[in-house]
């Protein structure tokens, strides 16, 4: 249980567990992660015969890595020391591990939210999109991402090397294991009113962000890869139809202004997919991904040579328009003035082109550079299938 200044609440959490023990015949112990209280909530975890780590790093992830390191059983059940989660009722998680889960996240959605025990913005908003993010990019079966009781196998949750200090540990534990293979179950769980006479340490929106940027961070091709590809076809089609005239929806036209947005839409595009690629392999490279993505599996196929032949067709074909433009403007005014919607139609794509060539050459040699290795003393996994 991990806790900061939890003295009001923590006999009761203690001995809720301890009955658990007694009661259905688990060998166990409690181990109160301390994270710096200034209540007395040591001596009193203590005196309700508790054992207690103290963390002077402050944060919910580092005193619950603090714990998890320092318990002795194959099994732990984690748990807010609030008294919001029933400790007398662990059975399901227990029979859940003894099974072969190796993760058991509690589900509060199934299990019964009580009046007050959760405010209507974690309920309806936070909670829910936040699990749909998580299981939309990482294909997880976990329908309540952030539920604080979870149990878990302590040895392969250890090898998954969570190092999240704040209260996006929640996450990372439910993504780390996912994409590491784990066996992850849910049981229903029960959230009650916790028992606290102050505001909780969770702040909403600052939290929910960090959760929101975990996961996009560890989501390579949610963040960059389709974006990418749907800004890169949007401006490839648009700016193949605006090259060839305007075009009219509805009582507006769309005419060369458009084309620059187009093209502008294009080179994002491709650069968001360029980023897609080279934050993937980063990640394989430096253990925070498995494996690569599957959307991003082009990037086994990236060769600094293939990158830079492809850079010089499309500077090829970019000077080969500017040629053309400049051709034009010569045979049309002598390099005097000429109608900017004709010119625009070919400068613009010239210049999209020969951006896209820096683009992909620069991006060339980052892939080059990302697959540098330490000269000695490396353990960085090669991106694999």
């Amino acid at each position: 249980m991990p806790c900061l200044n939890e003295a009001r609440t923590l006999v009761t959490c203690i001995g809720k567990a301890q009955a658990f023990f007694r009661r259905s015949g688990v060998v166990g112990e409690v181990v109160i992660a301390d994270n710096g209280s200034t209540d007395g909530s040591r001596e009193i975890a203590r005196e309700a015969g508790a054992r207690v780590v103290e963390v002077p790093t402050r944060g919910y992830g580092a005193a619950l890595i603090a714990g998890i390191r320092e318990a002795r059983g194959r099994f732990v059940i984690m748990g807010d020391s609030d008294d919001s989660y029933d400790f007398s009722d662990l059975q399901g998680f227990v029979d859940a591990l003894r099974a072969g889960g190796q993760l058991v996240m509690g589900n509060r959605f199934a299990g019964g939210i009580k009046p007050g025990a959760m405010p209507a913005l974690h309920r309806y908003l936070g909670n829910p999109v936040l699990s749909f993010v998580g299981r939309l990019f990482f294909r997880s079966p976990v329908r309540d991402f952030h539920c604080g009781l979870r149990g878990f196998d302590r040895a392969a949750i250890a090898s998954l090397q969570l190092n999240s200090t704040g209260m996006e540990f929640a996450s990372e534990m439910v993504v780390k294991a996912t994409l590491g293979g784990l066996r992850v179950t849910e049981v229903p769980t029960t959230l009650s009113p916790d028992g606290r006479d102050r505001p909780p340490h969770l702040r909403s929106w600052r939290d929910g962000w960090r959760h929101l940027r975990f996961l996009l961070v560890h989501a390579p091709a949610w963040l960059f890869m389709y974006p990418g590809l749907l800004l890169l076809a949007i401006g490839l089609l648009g700016s193949t139809a605006l090259a060839l005239g305007p075009v009219p929806i509805g009582i507006a036209t769309l005419d060369v202004h458009s084309l620059v947005y187009a093209t502008a839409a294009a080179c994002l595009g491709l650069q968001m997919v360029m980023f897609a690629g080279a934050s993937s392999f980063h990640a394989v490279q430096v253990g925070v991904l498995p494996r690569l993505p599957c959307s991003c599996a082009w990037v086994r196929q990236v060769t600094l040579e293939r990158l830079l032949l492809l850079a010089l067709a499309l500077a090829l074909a970019g000077l080969i328009l500017a040629g053309i433009s400049v051709w034009t403007w010569w045979s049309r005014s002598r390099l005097g003035a000429v109608d900017p919607r004709m010119m625009m139609r070919i400068v613009s794509p010239a210049a999209a082109l020969l951006l896209a060539a820096g683009q992909v050459a620069m991006s060339a040699f980052m892939f080059e550079v990302l697959r540098l290795r330490p000269c000695s003393g490396s353990s960085a996994a090669t991106p694999q299938r």
